[in-house]
């Protein structure tokens, strides 16, 4: 493994994505190879990552997939360590793999909450402490966590996800202090709302609520999805930049302000759009 070297933006960077087959992992992936990265794609759903990574080859980038569960932390431990040793360094890991189980607390048992922990949370643990012993010995390296605008305020309806998020926040911005003076970075990302299939649940979550699906995604529309690959050009962008916290779309930066000023007006937010859910919906 080099030694003595400093990290690379991005031309020439090995990076692993977690979650790499769809959605914002897919789009960073892309656009990390498009400016010139050594991509590893590390999701479950290894076909999908597989097709992302023969038309990231086919456009002429370098790409890999390889099948990972996040939550098995030797898995994890083993495909950072061969990454290094195979392609002689480890610049980036994006934690993004991520799932969620939407509805009120009533709705959702402890195998929900579970498994949410378990993915978001435990997840992005196993990915940032085989990456961090890495990047510590070798000198350099950039930890980015993908975590929610759900880990800055509340979010009724998401409590397993907006607790999981919120502790990718703590855990990122604390190593970030910890981590500087060895040469690891740590940003954390804060996605508003994108459009990725994460809206309806994704492949292994669910949203479990009265709410019909087509009246749930007009809720999403509400809120103007970024597109995911404007997304990715604009959040890796921030990662050049080691910005701590990067909040995407900027819009959103206003909310979390807010909530930053007073707690209270941001449960203030959260409880009125609750309400018209409630009244909308017919919600309990």
């Amino acid at each position: 493994m080099e030694s003595g070297k400093t990290i690379r933006i991005f031309k020439d960077a090995v990076a692993i994505v977690t979650g790499g087959a769809s959605g914002i992992g897919r789009a960073l992936a892309e656009e990390l190879a498009r400016r010139g990265a050594e991509v590893v794609l590390a999701d479950m759903q290894i076909e999908m990552a597989q097709d992302v990574a023969a038309q990231i080859q086919a456009s002429g980038g370098r790409a890999k997939a390889v099948q990972i569960n996040v939550t098995d932390f030797s898995a994890v431990e083993r495909l950072v360590k061969e990454t290094a040793e195979s392609l002689g360094r480890l610049d980036y890991i994006f934690n993004n793999a991520g799932i969620v189980f939407g509805g009120a607390m009533h709705d959702l048992n402890i195998d929900h909450w579970n498994q949410v922990i378990d993915v978001n949370f435990r997840g992005v643990v196993n990915g940032t402490k085989a990456s961090y012993e890495i990047m510590r010995n070798q000198g350099f390296g950039h930890i980015v966590n993908t975590a929610s605008m759900a880990g800055l305020m509340p979010n009724p309806l998401n409590l397993p996800y907006t607790a999981t998020k919120h502790a990718v926040v703590g855990l990122s911005l604390s190593l970030r202090t910890e981590a500087a003076h060895l040469g690891v970075r740590t940003s954390v990302i804060c996605p508003g709302v994108i459009r990725t299939p994460i809206l309806d649940g994704g492949k292994y979550g669910e949203l479990i609520t009265r709410i019909p699906a087509e009246k749930f995604r007009k809720l999403w529309e509400e809120l103007h999805p970024m597109a995911p690959d404007v997304f990715a050009k604009k959040a890796l962008s921030a990662v050049a930049k080691n910005k701590a916290i990067i909040i995407l779309p900027s819009w959103w930066k206003i909310l979390w302000w807010l909530n930053r000023l007073s707690p209270t007006i941001g449960m203030a937010f959260a409880r009125n759009r609750y309400a018209r859910m409630r009244k909308e919906f017919d919600l309990q």
